[in-house]
């Protein structure tokens, strides 16, 4: 198969890195390949797609959440700039996200008809549905919390990417554990659970129960099933994965903070359990 690597060598030429990265590029598409029937990825056109309207989608919907209590604050305007930062966005890819944030602001913008395309394309890959409402719950976070207005545009987007209450229920948790340094701890910290001196139980409590939100298991399963658990939301969110099935290389560093911090609930939980 040649889809992947096609796939591959053209986003690493097209979005900047000349013959490199579409070397790069192409390696990443031969590694897709090689598993393509066993991950269940989309297809060539299907992920070119993807590739194509998901930036702009990305951008739009944070516009049109900034804009949802009315004006659109200096804060929200921080936020976003914040989360362009944090993608590594070039000067141009800046210039296009704040013209996209632009469009999003608008009073006739449908993020129906903003999200009527990708909708279909994203069911078959969901992490990327999530990814998606994980970049706008930080903005929205960031940019001064979820009052009804926000949430409603918010739950709206998440909904027309086939994503339920639940899952968003899910997604702002983790969410909010995450900007409140919840990885970072898990990380720092050692055999005490992840949370260093100072740490109190119901802190702890709380991380842990995150901690088993992002793996998507509950402190009732078994050891192996928190193995099991853990591989499966690594291999969901391999930033490879997540690119060949069309996200922008502008958010993969993104995608790579999230395998981060899947590793980090799982050594916390691995903790508390005692496990080898």
């Amino acid at each position: 198969m040649w889809n992947g690597k096609l796939i591959g060598a053209a986003l690493g030429w097209f979005l900047g890195g000349g013959p490199l990265g579409a070397a790069l590029g192409l390696l990443v598409g031969h590694q897709f390949d090689s598993n393509d029937e066993a991950r269940g990825g989309l297809g060539a056109d299907s992920a070119a797609r993807v590739q194509a309207l998901y930036f702009p989608a990305v951008f739009r919907v944070m516009g049109h959440v900034a804009k949802a209590d009315g004006r659109v604050s200096e804060q929200e305007i921080a936020a976003a700039r914040t989360v362009m930062a944090a993608l590594r966005l070039n000067p141009e890819q800046v210039r296009q996200a704040i013209g996209y944030f632009g469009e999003g602001k608008q009073a006739d913008f449908s993020i129906e008809a903003a999200l009527a395309e990708l909708r279909p394309l994203l069911r078959a890959y969901p992490q990327l549905a999530q990814f998606f409402m994980e970049i706008q719950l930080q903005a929205a976070l960031a940019g001064g919390g979820l009052s009804a207005a926000p949430r409603a545009r918010l739950v709206r987007a998440a909904n027309l990417l086939g994503l339920g209450s639940d899952d968003f229920m899910r997604l702002e948790a983790l969410m909010r554990w995450r900007m409140q340094g919840g990885a970072a701890g898990a990380r720092a910290g050692g055999g005490g659970g992840g949370f260093g001196p100072g740490g109190s139980a119901a802190a702890e409590a709380d991380r842990l129960r995150q901690a088993y939100a992002l793996l998507e298991t509950t402190a009732n399963a078994s050891d192996e099933q928190v193995v099991k658990a853990y591989r499966r939301q690594m291999s969901r969110n391999h930033p490879d994965k997540l690119q060949a099935n069309g996200l922008p290389e502008s958010m993969l560093e993104r995608a790579k903070e999230r395998t981060q911090q899947i590793q980090a609930a799982y050594e916390l939980v691995r903790a508390a359990r005692g496990m080898r």
